[in-house]
This record gives C-alpha cells, sequence and structure tokens, in this order.
C-alpha cells in the first residue's frame, strides 16, 4: 500500500535532491526509499522503477532549466540574450549539478516521446535556444548547428570547472566571459549554409 502523503511528484522531487547531494549516477530507489523511512515497495506504487525514476527527475530538471532560462532573457535579444542564457545555463548547472546531469542522458527514442506528452520541457530548452540565436539573423539548418556549438561550449567549460579542471592561475569567470566575447563574434559572422553552398557551386 502507498505510504500517506506520498505521490510521484514528491519522490521526483526527492530524487532529484539525493541527485544534487551524491550525483544521478547514485540516485537508487533503495537510497530514495530510506531518505523517506519506507521500504522500496512504497516507492514502486508511485514510479515503475529506477529508469522511471531517473526519467522522472530528468524531466523536472530541464523544465527548472528552461524556467531559470527564460527568465533570465526575457527582454533581451542579441549578446544580451546570449550571454544571460550562458549564463542562466551556468549558474544551475553548478548550483544542481545531480539535475544538470539529469538533463544530458540519452533518452530512447519512445522514452523522449513519452515524455514530450507529459511535459514541453525538452522542447522549450530548444525554443529558447532557437529563439535566442534567431537575433543573429539564423535560420535552419544553421540555428540548430549554432545551438549544437554552443551547448557543446557551455557543457564543455561547466563540466571541467566544475571537476576542477582549470589549474591555470586565470581567473575561470573572466576566461568564461572572454568565451562568451567569443562566441558572440562567431554567431554575428556564422557561416550560413546557403551561402557555403553557393561557394562550392562556384567552386566547381
Amino acid at each position: 500500500m502507498a505510504r500517506a502523503g506520498l505521490t510521484a511528484e514528491r519522490v521526483t522531487e526527492a530524487a532529484a535532491e539525493l541527485a544534487d547531494a551524491v550525483g544521478f549516477e547514485n540516485i537508487t530507489v533503495s537510497a530514495l526509499a530510506r531518505s523517506f523511512g519506507v521500504k522500496d515497495a512504497s516507492l514502486y506504487s508511485h514510479v515503475r522503477n529506477l529508469q522511471d525514476l531517473r526519467e522522472r527527475v530528468a524531466l523536472l530538471s530541464a523544465g527548472e532549466l528552461a524556467d531559470h532560462i527564460a527568465a533570465a532573457v526575457a527582454g533581451r535579444a542579441g549578446k544580451d540574450a546570449m550571454v544571460a542564457f550562458a549564463n542562466a545555463y551556468r549558474e544551475y548547472a553548478l548550483a544542481h549539478p545531480g539535475r544538470y546531469a539529469a538533463t544530458q542522458i540519452q533518452l530512447e527514442p519512445a522514452a523522449l516521446a513519452a515524455l514530450a506528452k507529459k511535459s514541453t520541457a525538452y522542447a522549450r530548452n530548444v525554443e529558447l535556444t532557437h529563439a535566442m540565436l534567431r537575433a543573429y539573423r539564423l535560420t535552419e539548418p544553421d540555428l540548430t548547428d549554432a545551438g549544437r556549438l554552443l551547448r557543446s561550449a557551455f557543457h564543455g567549460y561547466i563540466t571541467l570547472e566544475a571537476n576542477g579542471g582549470f589549474s591555470h592561475s586565470r581567473d575561470v569567470q573572466t576566461s568564461w566571459e572572454r568565451a562568451l566575447d567569443a562566441l558572440h563574434l562567431l554567431l554575428e559572422q556564422w557561416p550560413s549554409e546557403s551561402a557555403r553552398r553557393a561557394a562550392e557551386e562556384e567552386g566547381t
């Protein structure tokens, strides 16, 4: 029988908090049950299994990340929006390492489709990225290419920073700000796919 007071939402939130404390890869149904002072079976009334629990944490975290970014970029455009987007992304990732790790897991297409029916969190993150990039006059497929570059740059920097990978005396915050300056210049001069193809055709 389900423990009184436990809900799928409360279990998911507790799992997210546990992920931040011990690492997303270390959350288990047993550890979560102990935190509630119940047996594992009580949680299985609310989540199907560990994979379901992790997917719920991923969905919760993706929604929180989208909310944080949306609030930061509201009313901004161009470089201001890109910098606000990047800073919000970094702030969330460093403040909530377990939750952030959850947003990076690879989901099976069927699982991703099922989650999309429950929430627009993943779609909102993509939409926020594209909305910010459109100020640089980018269209598809350049939107996707530029979005992938930014995600790679942000994720790589944040991961190295969180793991103590920057041992040089240069201030990490200053390097981050300089990197955003460079990304802004790159986006302003993005080599469009249509221009690339035209140049190739002229060269044939």
